[in-house]
C-alpha cells in the first residue's frame, strides 16, 4: 500500500494547503492594523509590518530611533498601537496610523522643549503628527523621545 493515502489525509492535507501560512491583520478605520495586545518586541513588529503602504517605513524608522535612543525601553501593542516605556515607570509615547498620517502621543509631552506641535484635549500630552512625504527631523524627535523617557511615564 506504499504510495497511497486515505481519503481523510487527502481532506487533511487539502485543508492546510488552502490557509494561509501567516494571518494579515485585519485594518481598522483610518487604516490602523489591529494587533492582538501583546509585551515586547515581536508584536511592535507585527504592527509595523502590518502599517499599510508608506505608513511602514515611518513605523520601522520611528521604531530605530526610539530604541536606539532609549536602550532598554519596553515595548507593548495595547488598543492596536504599540506603547513605548521604561520599566516600572509607565508608557511615555505611542504611535498610532490614521488614513493620512502617523500620530506620535508624547504623554506628557506638555514638559518637552520645544513642545511637539500637536495640543491634545489632555493638558499633559501632545502630539506629532507626520504625513506621507513630510520632513523626518530625526534630531529632534529623538530629543523628545530622550526627554519624554525621563518623565514619569502613564500606567495603563
Amino acid at each position: 500500500m506504499t504510495g497511497r493515502t486515505t481519503k481523510g489525509a487527502e481532506k487533511v492535507t487539502k485543508k492546510a494547503a488552502a490557509k494561509p501560512a501567516v494571518a494579515v491583520p485585519k485594518l481598522l478605520s483610518g487604516g490602523n492594523p489591529q494587533i492582538p495586545k501583546g509585551y515586547g518586541d515581536a508584536p511592535v513588529q507585527a504592527y509595523i509590518a502590518a502599517m499599510p503602504g508608506w505608513k511602514s517605513e515611518i513605523g520601522r524608522r520611528l521604531d530605530a530611533l526610539i530604541t536606539r535612543t532609549v536602550p532598554g525601553v519596553s515595548k507593548a501593542v495595547k488598543w492596536n498601537s504599540p506603547f513605548y516605556g521604561m520599566e516600572g515607570q509607565g508608557w511615555f509615547l505611542g504611535v498610532h496610523c490614521f488614513a493620512k498620517y502617523v500620530k506620535v502621543a508624547f504623554f506628557n509631552g506638555a514638559s518637552l522643549h520645544p513642545l511637539p506641535p500637536g495640543e491634545s484635549k489632555q493638558r499633559e500630552v501632545r502630539y506629532l503628527d507626520i504625513r506621507e512625504g513630510d520632513a523626518f527631523d530625526e534630531e529632534q524627535i529623538a530629543s523628545w523621545v530622550e526627554q519624554a523617557s525621563r518623565l514619569p511615564g502613564e500606567r495603563m
